[in-house]
């Protein structure tokens, strides 16, 4: 019976670097569960409503050119900062490769449907 059946999408997550901003950027490229590519709109409905029109933008892929969700980079760095900060206050220190992962912690507050295989955790 398919309506016992919970549909679930994909998402391919990419970074590339912002050279105008100097930060990692975000992209995401959604999928059903048929693998058929979404939509904008099926897409923004996997998005926080308060951040749909403001943080995040659907662009095309600076290398593929196919329209994906981006976490618009203009605050990156700040966030990053305060959210290294607020690691370090704690008393912990913070190997500089782990920032990525604070970024896809971040990232998981913007799309809370997407869950990561995380191979390590990081405890604020």
């Amino acid at each position: 019976d398919k309506q016992n059946v919970l549909q679930t999408r994909t998402y391919d997550v990419t970074v590339t670097y912002d050279f105008y901003y100097c930060v990692p950027r975000m992209w995401l490229m959604g999928y059903s569960e048929d693998g058929v590519p979404l939509n904008d709109s099926e897409m923004k409905q996997d998005i926080m409503m308060e951040y749909r029109n403001q943080t995040v933008t659907i662009d095309p892929h600076p290398c593929t050119g196919v329209r994906n969700i981006s976490v618009h980079p203009c605050r990156h760095s700040l966030l990053l900062k305060k959210m290294i900060e607020n690691f370090e206050e704690s008393g912990k220190k913070l190997d500089i490769e782990m920032s990525i992962l604070i970024f896809l912690k971040f990232l998981h507050s913007v799309v809370p449907t997407i869950q990561y295989d995380f191979t390590m955790d990081i405890n604020f």
